[in-house]
Parts: C-alpha cells; structure tokens; sequence
C-alpha cells in the first residue's frame, strides 16, 4: 500500500519520509551541498554519487572487464554492451535500443 500521496501531482508513498524526498522534485530544494565544488542536490544519494567525480572512486566493477563505474545504473548500462540486451524497442518502426536516450533520439 502507498498511503502517502503527492498534493502536487498523486504520486503515492508507502513511507513518508519518501515523499518528502520526492516533494523536493517539485519544490527544487537541494539540501545537500558538495563541499568541493558547492553544487546541489535533492537526494543524499546523488551527491554520493557526484562525490565520487572528485575522489575517482568508482566502486561498481563490471564483471566481464576491467570497466569500473561510479554508480550502479552506469554499470547496468554498460552490460548491455556484453549481453547484446536491447529492453527499449521504438513504438512505431520495433528497432529496439540498448539505453532509453538513444530510443529519445531515435
């Protein structure tokens, strides 16, 4: 169950602390700061992530080569390059795209 909607568009919660973290999409607060370069971000964890652009930790190995990654969604793109998997297919022609923005500029 999903009992905490959204007031601004319905989007529903199952915990509240998640919508408070999706209200900032609709608000743009940005509470966490890089102390490095000072951008900001609505999620804790993509100034994790960012972090990782002035450190050069990139913890996310791919098993299939030496690529490393600094987040997991970088990684499932970049397996799609050894297994061939094309999950997003154009509705009107079928060709199928291996990273939705290339089906965007299809």
């Amino acid at each position: 169950a999903r009992p905490y909607p959204c007031g601004e568009c319905g989007k529903s919660f199952a915990r509240p602390t998640h919508l408070r973290t999706h209200q900032r999409t609709h608000t743009g607060v940005k509470p966490y700061g890089c102390g490095a370069c000072g951008k900001s971000f609505g999620h804790r964890s993509t100034l994790t992530t960012h972090r990782r652009l002035h450190t050069g930790e990139r913890p996310y190995a791919c098993g299939s080569c030496a690529k490393r990654f600094t987040n997991p969604s970088d990684l499932g793109k970049h397996r799609r390059s050894h297994t061939g998997e094309r999950p997003f297919p154009c509705a009107l022609c079928g060709k199928s795209f291996s990273q939705r923005s290339n089906l965007a500029t299809h």
